[in-house]
């Protein structure tokens, strides 16, 4: 499906919808890794249905452990023409192992994927120790006990971190190994083989 027609799909909602979240597409504008607007007018702002609402049950949750606190959304759907061109930039770079190749598919592209970060009470974002799309070790949470014994990262940048992967948990989300803000929702083999992918 083009990105185009998503309006029409009934399996996808804004994320202008969701209860609790907000969003600032970093890939919309040039406030990201290449510095340029990636989406170039595209209105990437959606999710699949079952991700939007793990999403708003995430922000829920939170609302209650922290209350006065939100998610906030850098990134959802993202285009498989995207996910192309980014890779066309960053292969043969050491930036390269942060993005799916887009034989394989990038989650995002499905509408199943989210980048995602946690915003006060005062709507400032919490200090995770690395930024978004911060392509360094720094950014692995699989490597938290080492940032924390080398000094690397704080215990209250760890305990944000933390803290936004319990909220996504709540809502059937799953992180990885190698970026504190990405998370799936569902099996990523399975939604390769099965989901819909928007070009």
């Amino acid at each position: 499906m083009r990105i185009e027609d998503i309006a029409t799909h009934p399996q996808f909602r804004r994320l202008a919808t969701l209860r609790g979240v907000l969003h600032d597409l970093r890939y919309a504008g040039c406030d990201n890794f290449a510095g340029v607007d990636l989406y170039r007018g595209l209105d990437c702002a959606w999710l699949r249905s079952e991700a939007a609402e793990g999403l708003e049950t995430a922000a829920a949750w939170l609302a209650r452990q922290r209350p006065g606190w939100r998610l906030l959304v850098l990134d959802a759907l993202r285009p498989q023409r995207v996910q192309q061109a980014i890779w066309d930039d960053v292969e043969g770079t050491p930036m390269a192992p942060y993005f799916a190749h887009p034989e394989r598919g990038s989650i995002h592209s499905f509408g199943l994927a989210v980048d995602v970060t946690l915003l006060d009470p005062q709507g400032r974002e919490a200090d995770m120790g690395s930024g978004f799309d911060e392509m360094t070790l720094a950014s692995h949470p699989a490597l938290h006990a080492q940032h924390l014994a080398s000094g690397v990262l704080t215990p209250a940048q760890v305990a944000e971190r933390e803290c936004l992967a319990a909220a996504m948990a709540q809502g059937g989300f799953h992180g990885i190994a190698t970026e504190w803000w990405h998370f799936d929702h569902g099996d990523r083999e399975r939604v390769r083989r099965e989901g819909l992918r928007v070009l």
